[in-house]
């Protein structure tokens, strides 16, 4: 595990933690790696699980599907996002989302049961463990907000600029990239493909922006 320690120090879940208190909750919650190839699936709707996982490398993307192959993009974690978290800390809990290996991927597996009983030492540091979750939990929430915000506007062109305007304040810049390709920004703002690459090119036509690939520059006040 040393040598993901500079991944573990900049993850929000072990914020406030030294390095020796990173090795020692490791242990305690039962923590293993693995690694998935590209396009296997992770976690599966349907199942439960008593685990959350880490991405150390590569990335994962969080997503549901229906019987028909149609994709919604929930959210997209690469190295030191979690995911699972909800439903690995509510016990039983069915999921409803898959969780897809976008890339060949390593990833961190933590038991979130042996994380909410506490140890028989009460460490320190277990205690900070299970502040960050919660913290980790919060963030979980706000992320599906703005998510919930760009898909609940009427139009193509709404959501697409709510959600570039979203990445723009992020980001603290109107020049940026977005984690998504062109597919998967239309299954992330639940959109047809096709119609999404028209209302870009005319959001390109009409100065209100520019793009190459993932690549996208905003040019404030010409939206309407």
């Amino acid at each position: 595990m040393q040598k993901y320690l500079p991944i573990l120090r900049s993850c929000p879940f072990f914020n406030g933690m030294r390095d020796d208190e990173i090795l020692s909750i490791l242990h305690c919650v039962q923590a293993s790696t693995t690694t998935r190839p590209r396009g296997s699936y992770i976690l599966r709707a349907g199942d439960t699980t008593e685990v959350m996982g880490l991405v150390l490398s590569g990335s994962v993307l969080i997503l549901q599907e229906d019987l028909w192959g149609h994709r919604n993009i929930l959210s997209k974690c690469t190295a030191g996002d979690f995911f699972g978290e909800p439903y690995a800390a509510t016990s039983g809990t069915v999921l409803n989302v898959n969780a897809v290996a976008e890339d060949d991927c390593t990833l961190l597996f933590l038991n979130v049961k042996r994380l909410l009983t506490s140890c028989p030492t009460v460490c320190d540091h277990h205690q900070k463990l299970i502040r960050n979750l919660v913290s980790v939990l919060a963030n979980r929430l706000l992320v599906f907000n703005d998510k919930i915000t760009h898909v609940s506007k009427r139009s193509t062109r709404e959501k697409l600029l709510s959600y570039l305007s979203s990445e723009s304040v992020r980001q603290a810049s109107l020049s940026f990239d977005i984690p998504f390709d062109r597919q998967q920004l239309a299954d992330y703002l639940c959109v047809d493909r096709a119609a999404m690459s028209v209302e870009l090119s005319k959001l390109q036509k009409e100065g209100i922006l520019k793009t190459n690939r993932r690549h996208f520059e905003l040019i404030v006040g010409s939206a309407s």
